[in-house]
């Protein structure tokens, strides 16, 4: 794309430039179902998973680079619109001093359970009140490094779409499906086909080595702090639990999903 086909924002009272800032924002997020990119790596993983963004903005002052040319003609030639501006809006759009010289705008897409196909993966992560973006983050990365299908939310957690899940999930959110749902929308979801609903827990729970894990295996993480309800844990298949050595009695959140999500990779290989 030549230089003059950009559109050029210099005035920080710009209309896009307040619409773009407004994204930080969960609830302007949700009423606009778009969503803040920022980095040319993740704007590349984006690309390479198949979504562009509806907007791609560039700081004036960057560093050539093949990749950003490759996606610049990519956005454009899908109808998307190129913008140009000054360094320092960049930074105003994404609340950053430092902030990195480009960044896409993205359609957020349907989270709703009935979209994923649990036959597609042997392993999926479930998370019930997840609340940390970056721990919803590094699930969402996990899943990617364990061949998972996705990762389900449930009941009230962190925004997938936000910046900090974004960026934690190192590009996986784009590689990962994501759903939305509730506890009582969810069971009877899972209970319609396949699968084994194994949480992480301390109740009446086998060790997690030797647990016999199925696929596909829904693997349970409960909140940060609370963990899951009696009643969720009393609906799963199987409990298991990790042994710890030290004064600690539980691990993070997605490092127990992490943990447990390769001993049930590690045990699916064994069968196949």
């Amino acid at each position: 794309m030549g230089q003059g086909m950009r559109k050029q924002i210099t005035g920080f009272s710009n209309p896009t430039v307040k619409y773009l800032r407004s994204l930080r924002d969960k609830k302007h997020r949700k009423r606009a179902e778009q969503f803040l990119v920022e980095g040319l790596r993740l704007l590349e993983d984006a690309r390479s998973g198949g979504r562009l963004p509806r907007q791609l903005v560039m700081a004036s002052e960057r560093e050539p680079h093949g990749l950003l040319d490759r996606l610049e003609r990519d956005v454009e030639e899908a109808g998307g619109e190129v913008i140009e501006t000054t360094p320092d809006i960049l930074s105003k759009i994404t609340g950053k001093s430092n902030a990195q010289s480009v960044v896409g705008v993205f359609d957020e897409w349907s989270t709703a359970l009935q979209t994923l196909d649990r036959s597609i993966a042997p392993i999926w992560l479930v998370a019930q009140s997840l609340r940390d973006p970056g721990n919803l983050g590094t699930m969402l990365r996990t899943g990617d490094a364990v061949g998972a299908g996705g990762l389900i939310l449930i009941d009230d957690c962190a925004d997938p779409f936000s910046a900090e899940a974004v960026r934690a999930s190192m590009g996986a959110v784009f590689t990962q499906r994501v759903a939305q749902a509730r506890w009582e929308e969810f069971v009877p979801w899972l209970r319609s086909g396949p699968g084994q609903l194994a949480a992480a827990s301390l109740r009446e729970a086998v060790p997690y080595r030797s647990a016999a894990y199925e696929a596909p295996c829904f693997i349970l993480i409960g909140n940060e702090s609370q963990g899951l309800p009696e009643a969720y844990e009393a609906e799963c298949d199987m409990r298991v639990t990790m042994p710890m050595k030290g004064r600690a009695d539980s691990l993070n959140a997605a490092m127990a999903g992490a943990v447990l999500a390769y001993e049930v990779l590690a045990t699916l290989d064994g069968q196949s």
